[in-house]
């Protein structure tokens, strides 16, 4: 089986569950071409992603002129599958949230990608995101290209499906994912019934070696760890109110943000200003291993999110047999239970979430423990990259000659 994986942006140090995905995919056999629009230029910390980036084809490595002048050449040599691609794109920009010039570039893309296609026994497409990435998929499929899949995982049904062209995609795709139950279901809600059968449900998974070891014993220091990009829909402001509030019984306790992005100078404005500066520590942006080594030497795992579909860092968190204090939103309940693996706390509700804090500082480190270990168990049962990839090497197969 060949296939092609298309991404907006790869590698990326957010997109390692894209390559664990691709990996078990090949360990199953699979040959797996990498396409980008963007990413050759990334400062990359994971060696695992250095060795992506040798395999990943990017659409705008050699400018946009360049891409465009491409797109022109094909239109010249193939001006049917052209012409009718660029009707396809234009009826996608209406009541989308880019106007039509955006959609004629995306057609441009999807010629790049053709001509890469050519000659390669390429079967399948798959892109991941439901957003410009399975438009061009989509286009690449009007050009007379491979079928095609893709994976939606949050943002594109939650935020304005309509303007994604949700239903013109699916209505297009030979199979739509979403991450969890929760985002397959949204995605119904947003397409006809006629649409349903196309919608599959394949989780994130983690690579065999995340379960292959014993977990670290709970260290001896409380500490709480929070994983994510330091973005809005994150709740790290809430995450800080509640810990200063949580903290004043437990003067001991640290709280770990790993990662960076946006925010960064606001969370640490307020970091001072809430006299945190002792507790709250920054990591910045760190690779796979530094992410698992933080888990290992943390308490439990803190996500404060205010949307979400299914995070990693959750099933990454408990595969370490890691409690987890999780807002009760979208996909999470399907993994973290309340009083069997963590607690589930109503999103931006402080007092709620310094309160779940202040039970799991109560708890017995041997009850903490089998937490942790219930945890464990449940990741391990419903998230093995290699049972979610053979799902979807099942959806690719259906392509087969």
């Amino acid at each position: 089986m060949h296939v092609a994986y298309l991404i907006n942006h790869y590698p990326a140090v957010s997109h390692t569950f894209i390559r664990r995905e691709i990996h078990a995919l090949e360990a199953q056999g699979v040959v797996v071409e990498r396409f980008a629009l963007r990413g050759w230029d990334s400062t990359l910390v994971d060696p695992l992603d250095v060795a992506e980036l040798a395999k990943t084809s990017h659409t705008l490595k050699d400018g946009l002129g360049a891409l465009l002048r491409g797109a022109a050449g094909y239109a010249l040599r193939q001006p049917g599958p052209f012409f009718r691609a660029m009707k396809q794109a234009l009826a996608l920009s209406k009541n989308n949230e880019r106007p039509w010039p955006y959609h004629l570039i995306y057609l441009a893309h999807a010629c790049r990608i053709m001509s890469w296609l050519r000659g390669q026994p390429v079967t399948h497409l798959h892109a991941h995101f439901g957003t410009n990435s399975a438009e061009i998929a989509l286009l690449v499929k009007a050009l007379g290209g491979p079928d095609y899949s893709f994976t939606i995982h949050g943002s594109e049904v939650f935020d304005d499906p309509k303007h994604h062209a949700l239903p013109q995609k699916v209505g297009m795709a030979k199979a739509a994912v979403g991450s969890c139950a929760y985002i397959a279901a949204q995605m119904k809600y947003h397409t006809p019934h006629a649409l349903w059968d196309k919608i599959n449900t394949v989780h994130c998974g983690l690579a065999p070696e995340s379960f292959a070891g014993n977990p670290a014993p709970l260290p001896d220091t409380l500490t709480l760890l929070s994983i994510g990009r330091f973005s809005p829909e994150k709740g790290h402001l809430v995450l800080l109110e509640a810990f200063a509030a949580f903290a004043k019984d437990n003067p001991d306790a640290k709280l770990v943000l790993a990662g960076d992005g946006p925010m960064r100078d606001e969370l640490e404005a307020r970091i001072k200003a809430l006299s945190l500066t002792d507790a709250v520590r920054i990591t910045g942006w760190i690779n796979s291993d530094q992410v698992k080594q933080e888990i290992r030497a943390a308490s439990a795992l803190v996500h404060p999110s205010f949307t979400e579909g299914l995070p990693v860092v959750i099933m990454e968190a408990m595969a370490e047999a890691r409690p987890v204090i999780a807002t009760y939103i979208a996909g999470i309940p399907e993994l973290v239970q309340e009083g069997k693996t963590g607690w589930l706390v109503p999103a931006g509700l402080m007092d709620e979430l310094a309160a779940a804090m202040t039970d799991f500082a109560r708890m017995s480190k041997a009850d903490a423990a089998r937490l942790g270990q219930a945890g464990l168990e449940r990741v391990r049962d419903r998230h093995d990259a290699a049972v979610e990839a053979a799902k979807l090497k099942t959806i690719f197969a259906a392509d087969q000659p």
